[in-house]
């Protein structure tokens, strides 16, 4: 038996170590073990080859470690059986590790190994799991009519393991089917009656990969949802209510409405003048939709017309048509001869109409129907920016129209400072905050700065700023344009806020100077009254200083 076991090992040695990690190796390897070696006997029994899988369940292309281990005291030539690529990533006395990589398809790993010439083997089933590939719920109808049968078809490519797959149909959350997935692709179908409650209803299939029962956990792949639109319509035409007549270049309401029809929500609601298309405002209430639009009529359209609607929900729709006549009310226009004219310059005022039309200019009689009227007025700065107004009414058939119209006029004009608004004398204290208020009208609009006539440092205009000392003097405020330049002197005084203050401090210095000067001579008289008592000092006589000749006085070394 030993030298068996021992020819098996040289043997196996002797192999490429391609041949060992490929399929055909494992194979041949698994064959020698059968075929080579003796049957084991009872005392094999007493140790066993365990391997160990992180989990049997892989994910398709994944990878995952196998460890072959025994408690065999003496342990020879441990080795991993399988047709997957494999890598040893270590080995010890009693155990081997591999790595097993790129799994793509279920297969079996097979660890063995001897045990005092006795052949030891532990295997296991490795099972590839895989989502689907794609999950999709067929197109539903764009609209589909109530009471009638929807069938919905869903379909799913990929998947494994498929005992574990199973294809579920959805209303939102509600489940409608379950079944198995079956075929590739697997396709499920599913009929439901439509109704109104499946209105706006969203629909999507979804797949459940169950792999609890090993271990793992519940897989769900969904459908992006397909939202389902239910619809149902009266017989019955909308009710349209539109004016009589309608005026050119006028503004009318217009009404349709039409009871009965679901989802009101969804109709569509085209009004139109001829081939004018309006502008409608939809509302709904439960099973009734109404939509307001305003007319407008042009001049091409004077004469007979017609106002139609049209609602259309689904793929069918309900229409009602209304007639009516449209009038020529042209104006009022209104015009300035000179709509930006300069100071001094004749504008003329002109407003006019169409036939039969009355217009009327702000603050003069009405002219007769069908002339313009006018007036005629110097530009001066005041008009700047006056409005003029012009009213024009029609009578159609008893009904009195009316129609505004107004322009504005603007007047160019040099700059002018308002000198009640911009003091040319100003008197602050320093160290305080102000604001130089300086305006200045003309048009265009001009520009304002004021420049120290002596440093040429500008001060700001309109803006808080803090008051120094030096800003004192004079400064030229100028207002300037394109129509020109107005100019204005201000002068500003500039208060010294410490001034009385520093007086007050230099008086109470000078004061303490006196002072200590006075007390000082005091002290130094006193010291001389002192010294100019007798005194002797080691048989030496001392005279007063008075008391001395000048010639002495001058001859001694004074120390």
């Amino acid at each position: 038996m030993g030298e068996t076991v021992g020819d098996l090992q040289s043997l196996v040695t002797m192999l490429p170590s391609g041949l060992l990690l490929g399929a055909y190796g494992n194979s041949l390897i698994s064959l020698l073990l059968v075929c080579c070696l003796p049957p084991s006997g009872a005392r094999a029994q007493q140790y066993q080859m365990r391997l160990e899988v992180e989990n049997t369940l892989v994910p398709a292309g994944g990878s995952f470690l196998v460890n072959c281990s025994t408690d065999c005291p003496n342990p020879r030539l441990i080795i991993l059986e399988t047709s997957l690529a494999k890598k040893p990533v270590g080995n010890g006395l009693g155990w081997a590790a591999f790595l097993l990589s790129n799994v793509t398809s279920d297969s079996q790993v097979l660890c063995s190994g001897f045990c005092n010439d006795i052949q030891m083997v532990g295997s296991s089933e490795i099972t590839v799991y895989r989502f689907p590939e794609r999950v999709e719920l067929a197109p539903l109808p764009r609209w589909q009519p109530v009471g009638e049968n929807l069938t919905m078809t869903c379909q799913v490519a990929g998947g494994a393991p498929r005992t574990n797959l199973t294809v579920v149909l959805l209303r939102g959350e509600e489940e409608l089917s379950r079944q198995p997935a079956v075929g590739e692709p697997a396709e499920v179908t599913f009929t439901v009656a439509a109704g109104r409650e499946d209105h706006l209803a969203n629909f999507s299939c979804r797949t459940d990969l169950d792999l609890r029962p090993r271990g793992l956990g519940l897989f769900q792949n969904s459908s992006a949802p397909r939202q389902l639109r239910t619809f149902a319509l009266p017989i019955t035409a909308p009710h349209l209510v539109v004016p009589r007549i309608l005026e050119v270049g006028t503004t009318r309401s217009v009404n349709c409405i039409l009871e009965g029809l679901f989802p009101a929500s969804e109709a569509q609601v085209h009004l139109a003048l001829g081939n004018q298309t309006l502008n409608s405002t939809v509302e709904s209430h439960g099973d009734t939709i109404s939509a307001t639009a305003t007319a407008v009529a042009r001049a091409e359209q004077e004469g007979a017309q017609e106002i139609v609607c049209n609602i259309t929900l689904g793929n069918d729709g309900r229409e009602a048509r209304e007639k009516l006549t449209v009038y020529s009310f042209w104006g009022p226009t209104l015009n300035l001869s000179e709509p930006n004219a300069s100071e001094g310059t004749a504008v003329t005022v002109t407003c006019a109409a169409g036939a039969r039309v009355q217009v009327m200019l702000e603050g003069l009689p009405a002219a007769a129907p069908g002339q313009p009227a006018q007036f005629q007025l110097n530009a001066t700065e005041m008009d700047d920016r006056r409005s003029f107004f012009c009213n024009a009414t029609l009578e159609v058939d008893g009904e009195t129209l009316h129609r505004n119209s107004s322009v504005q006029l603007r007047v160019l004009y040099g700059p002018k400072i308002d000198q009640a608004k911009c003091p040319q004398r100003l008197t602050w204290k320093e160290k305080t905050t102000h604001v130089l208020q300086c305006q200045a009208r003309g048009n265009p609009d001009p520009q304002m700065h004021c420049f120290h006539e002596g440093s040429h440092v500008e001060l700001p205009i309109g803006v808080p700023f803090f008051v120094r000392l030096n800003y004192t003097g004079t400064y030229a405020c100028k207002a300037s344009s394109s129509r020109g330049v107005h100019t204005v002197t201000v002068v500003m005084n500039v208060q010294d806020r410490n001034l009385r203050a520093v007086n007050i401090v230099l008086g109470v210095l000078a004061i303490l100077g006196v002072v200590t000067t006075v007390a000082a001579l005091l002290h130094v008289f006193g010291v001389q009254k002192r010294s100019d008592t007798y005194r002797v000092n080691q048989g030496s006589t001392w005279l007063p200083l008075t008391s001395r000749q000048p010639e002495e006085a001058v001859g001694e070394n004074p120390s």
